[in-house]
């Protein structure tokens, strides 16, 4: 039997291993998963998550680079986590909110993908808070 129960295959490549941890967010909270898993709702795994993050940035102030990747894993899997009780609750699909990031990545991100470049990473963050306040008014309207 596989180490990885829930997985036809090995992952081998980061999106191979995306795609394991996306399965075993899901396969925990199914009927052959975890008792505590399948309990907790969106919001628990959200708090997780943000619990995580501050020891994740705990692990870079120590400046240890095998704790703030172990950091990273436990922050990322209460994230997918969080998707996967979203998904059961009816709130969002995983597919749909990393389309809809990677757009606004992409729209926020006007100074490199669009016409006027920033130079500096000043001009950066001020193209970036520009695109930022007109789509915050465009929600207002």
């Amino acid at each position: 039997m596989s180490i990885y129960p829930h997985l036809k295959k090995t992952p081998e490549s980061e999106s191979d291993w995306f795609e394991a941890l996306v399965s075993l967010a899901r396969y925990l909270r199914g009927p052959d998963g975890c008792p505590w898993d399948r309990k907790q709702s969106a919001k628990n795994f959200a708090d997780f998550a943000r619990e995580e993050a501050v020891e994740l940035d705990e692990a870079f102030g120590k400046q240890d680079n095998s704790h703030i990747e172990e950091e990273f894993g436990d922050t990322f899997f209460c994230m997918l986590a969080t998707a996967a009780a979203a998904e059961e609750e009816g709130r969002f699909t995983l597919g749909h909110a990393l389309e809809r990031i990677h757009e606004k990545m992409i729209r926020r991100h006007d100074h490199v993908f669009g016409e006027k470049k920033a130079q500096t990473p000043e001009e950066a963050v001020q193209m970036w808070n520009d695109v930022k306040a007109r789509e915050a008014g465009k929600k207002e309207t």
